[in-house]
């Protein structure tokens, strides 16, 4: 016994010997995918087994196409919230890539008084509009199927479907009790992605882009042109609230702007199918149009590639509030089994090499936002100081004063939405987009409304929001009487924040000093 125990520890330290040297003589890199590739086949041997069991003894006959969908949504729940798996085409992501999608052409909301979603807003020249629906009517059933208790997810799930295909919708308009039949056929509706654009005063021209969709830099182009023959000596290009696509795009829209061979953005993964660099590759419109751009917390992705690219290149000078902060890149991939899976794929960098991503995923469920401590100094192409891991960090910053406040109230509140469905419903024409606005006996009235209606909101808050307030429920109701571009037309005449940017555009010496700030710091490389 003792000899054959001698005789395996000398066989063991001789075949350990040998294993050693083998792996000395492996690359390091090649080690740990074999490594890793191990600990893969292994956890999925686990998972098989686990799942074979909860199959064979589990006291209730489970779905696996279920059990499954449950088991990848948790894993990708904890990544990060941009991979995704989509188990059949997407309404969805068709929709984030093309702007189209099969449906009636209206925005939904749920109104918790009422437990049932209603019209918020039918877009211009759509089934939605054709039926006569109005913002506010109120959704009874589709297809015979009461709608009570759903939430807006599920409606507008019934609501879209194959273009061609008809459905009946019952609806009742807000104060009154009869309800109404309609026979509605579903269409491709092909969103806008430049909703609204045009020549204001003094040469400035404003711009509202919504998305990055295919197209939208070829449209945005065009439209340049068409304002630039109108007059347009400046431009006011418009990002808030955008929240991105198509990274191709942004370095087209990038490219209207600087010349043919500019690098925008690059990107690095871990493969090297991810790593690449996007160069501009047409010739501009304009190179020396002064330009700002309005952003906002939701101004995101492509968009960011757009203002950091452009503030990189000391090219416009950006104004608003710090951006959302993704500076991760999805590929789209097609699996054997049907299904599709948006996977992050790498990170992008702007010119100056900085990374805007503001959120640390941890892959446990958890996220942490970058702290300005960690956030490191890159430079313009002048030699102005910007920041990486947090988002764009706007040139000029719009203070928050009473902003995020009088959205939340706005937003939060169903009188605010109601309020407005009752004036249309008591103005049924009024003045043309220029020249509509709203009085102070109009705003007492919704103070009245609304305090009445809902117990959680105070008159005396509302007055001191008065002027924001007064722009939203303006500009609300410009969507109702002059659908959405109408109400963006309405957003370039009276946003306060928009009139700010628009006086900065017009002073030459102040645009000057800020995007080339004196003593010009040497331009210095991370």
């Amino acid at each position: 016994m003792h000899k054959k125990h001698t005789f395996w520890s000398k066989n063991s330290a001789f075949v350990a010997l040998t294993m050693l040297l083998i792996l000395l003589s492996t690359p390091l890199k090649a080690q740990q995918r074999s490594t890793h590739n191990a600990s893969v086949a292994k956890n999925l041997e686990l998972f098989n087994e686990i799942y074979r069991m909860l199959d064979l003894f589990y006291v209730d006959t489970l779905s696996a196409d279920t059990v499954m969908q449950w088991a990848i949504e948790g894993m990708l729940r904890r990544i990060d919230p941009f991979t995704e798996y989509y188990p059949q085409e997407s309404d969805d992501l068709r929709q984030m890539a093309t702007g189209k999608y099969a449906g009636i052409g209206a925005i939904i909301r749920y109104v918790k008084s009422l437990d049932r979603t209603v019209i918020a807003e039918p877009y211009r020249d759509t089934p939605s509009s054709r039926a006569g629906l109005k913002a506010g009517d109120i959704i009874i059933s589709v297809d015979g199927k009461d709608t009570k208790g759903m939430d807006t997810q599920t409606v507008s799930q019934m609501l879209r479907g194959e273009a061609g295909t008809t459905f009946t919708l019952v609806y009742k308009i807000p104060g009154e009790d009869a309800q109404h039949e309609v026979l509605v056929t579903r269409e491709t509706i092909q969103l806008p992605a430049i909703p609204y654009y045009g020549v204001l005063d003094n040469g400035v021209g404003y711009l509202y882009l919504s998305s990055f969709t295919e197209g939208c830099a070829r449209a945005m182009r065009m439209a340049l042109l068409e304002m630039k023959s109108q007059g347009a000596t400046r431009l006011l290009l418009d990002l808030r609230g955008n929240p991105g696509g198509a990274l191709t795009e942004a370095v087209d829209v990038v490219n209207i702007f600087v010349n043919k061979g500019e690098k925008v953005v690059y990107t690095k993964g871990k493969i090297s199918p991810a790593n690449h660099e996007y160069l501009t590759t047409s010739d501009p419109v304009d190179t020396s149009m002064p330009v700002v751009v309005m952003v906002n917390g939701g101004t995101a992705s492509s968009a960011e590639i757009v203002s950091g690219s452009l503030q990189d290149l000391d090219r416009a000078v950006i104004v608003g509030a710090r951006t959302y902060g993704k500076g991760l890149v999805q590929m789209v991939r097609e699996l054997n089994s049907g299904g599709t899976v948006k996977v992050t794929t790498s990170r992008y960098y702007i010119p100056s090499g900085r990374c805007i991503q503001a959120h640390d995923y941890k892959h446990d469920g958890t996220e942490s936002i970058v702290p300005d401590s960690l956030r490191r100094t890159f430079y313009t192409r002048g030699g102005r100081e910007v920041k990486d891991g947090g988002g764009i960090q706007p040139d000029i910053l719009v203070k928050k004063d009473s902003v995020g406040r009088a959205y939340w109230l706005a937003e939060a509140s169903d009188a605010f939405f109601d309020w407005c469905t009752r004036y249309v419903k008591m103005h049924p024409a009024v003045e043309p987009v220029d020249r509509f606005n709203l009085t102070e006996a109009d705003f007492s009235d919704f103070v009245t409304f609304a305090t009445a209606t809902d117990s959680t909101l105070n008159a005396d808050t509302l007055l001191k929001y008065r002027e924001r307030l007064t722009f939203d429920l303006a500009q609300e109701l410009a969507t109702r009487y002059y659908w959405n571009d109408g109400a963006v037309h309405f957003g370039a005449l009276h946003d306060p924040h928009l009139l700010d940017a628009r006086r900065l555009l017009l002073d030459d010496e102040r645009m000057r000093k800020i995007l080339n700030p004196e003593p010009v710091k040497e331009n210095k490389k991370k």
